[in-house]
């Protein structure tokens, strides 16, 4: 299992995973807004995403823990959600989309952490090499976000509907090839996973996530709206996109070396401070290309070096017959309640202060994760909890 040769489906599953993402997450709110819905009804819809993982991936992570397969949930999964999003285009109605694209995402919110419980499992004793497959993520998502921008200068953005579903028809084919990852159970050798939960240290890393994930909810939802309304051509919105995960692919190929020089509480007390200053030139500056660019490639920091120390701190928080319910419990606090709540409140607030106002409470939130992060993380962490 230690074999490099295991990690090549991984790498091709993430590469999949992300081509969706960066179709979606750049052009979906711009194809919401040429469908004329409101504000609210846009972040409401490009919540749900975030939504589902509310709930979703802790389901899934105690099936996957429960049978101990992984791989066939990870299959199923997609395989449901690309048959749920293939209805989202036959009908522009509101609640039509809500409840396919609700139940598409359901199911595809099952599939990463269960991959990256996998992805971190056979790389546990390589510390920073989970980053080098993850980066394979980023390179789709580039691709996907620099091409989309081309492609629907050229064509109408009424097709996005069929091409997000075919991406998403990838992803399944890719999942075909994703490895069996079954740790070895340890009855007794460890506390109940409920024991852990408490821990503070685990519960200021959770509310730390939850932090920076509201903190990007307002991104998510609004980011390519806010460069339309500043005056940047669809190529142009695709390139910012595309410049926020260059940076991130940059940051992941540099971890193995950065994860030996500097600890992951360190990581994650940097990442929140890039994201205070990223959110703040959002706000004030989005007119400005240069601190555009700037603001964009901070998200290195703001996204790669926060995850990539998230699931670092998790993989040293948990037991190893705990680590699909882990993954879970951090897309869910983080991704879910964090990234669905900011978006949510986006949604509100957009029509009172537009960018200002949203990227606003998003430095904000960020500010409030650097203090967590001072007060808890700067100790190192319990050996009683694994």
């Amino acid at each position: 299992m230690n074999s490099p040769a295991p990690l090549a489906p991984l790498a091709a599953f993430y590469f999949c995973y992300f081509v969706f993402f960066g179709l979606f997450s750049p052009f979906w709110g711009l194809y919401l807004e040429s469908l004329a819905f409101s504000p609210w009804q846009i972040s409401l819809l490009m919540s749900l995403s975030t939504l589902a993982r509310i709930v979703a991936p802790g389901l899934w992570g105690w099936l996957a823990d429960h049978l101990r397969r992984r791989r066939s949930i990870v299959i199923a999964t997609s395989i449901a959600s690309a048959a749920a999003f293939a209805m989202v285009g036959l009908s522009p109605a509101f609640w039509w989309m809500f409840v396919f694209l609700a139940l598409s995402h359901f199911f595809w919110a099952a599939a990463l952490p269960l991959v990256e419980a996998s992805s971190a499992h056979l790389t546990r004793d390589t510390p920073g090499h989970y980053s080098r497959i993850r980066v394979w993520g980023s390179f789709g998502f580039v691709l996907m976000a620099i091409g989309g921008g081309y492609l629907f200068d050229a064509l109408s953005i009424a097709l996005l509907p069929w091409l997000v579903t075919a991406t998403l028809v990838l992803i399944a084919l890719s999942a075909l090839a994703v490895p069996e990852v079954v740790p070895e159970r340890q009855d007794g050798g460890h506390p109940p996973i409920a024991d852990t939960l408490r821990q503070p240290l685990v519960l200021a890393l959770f509310a730390c996530c939850f932090l920076m994930a509201f903190a990007h909810g307002p991104y998510y939802v609004f980011y390519s709206i806010a460069l339309k309304g500043a005056g940047y051509a669809r190529d142009s919105i695709g390139w910012l996109w595309a410049i926020g995960v260059m940076a991130e692919v940059a940051v992941f190929w540099c971890m193995p070396w950065l994860m030996r020089r500097v600890s992951a509480e360190r990581l994650m007390l940097a990442s929140l401070l890039a994201a205070v200053l990223r959110f703040a030139l959002l706000a004030v500056a989005l007119e400005v290309t240069a601190l555009a660019v700037l603001a964009q490639l901070l998200h290195g920091l703001t996204f790669g070096v926060h995850h990539a120390a998230a699931v670092a701190l998790l993989h040293r928080y948990f037991a190893p017959a705990h680590q699909a319910r882990a993954q879970g419990f951090y897309i869910m606090a983080g991704f879910g309640l964090g990234g669905s709540s900011g978006g949510l409140l986006s949604g509100l607030l957009w029509p009172m202060g537009g960018a200002l106002t949203v990227f606003g409470i998003s430095a904000l939130a960020a500010c409030a994760g650097v203090l967590l992060a001072l007060m808890f993380l700067r100790q190192p962490l319990l050996k009683t909890i694994v």
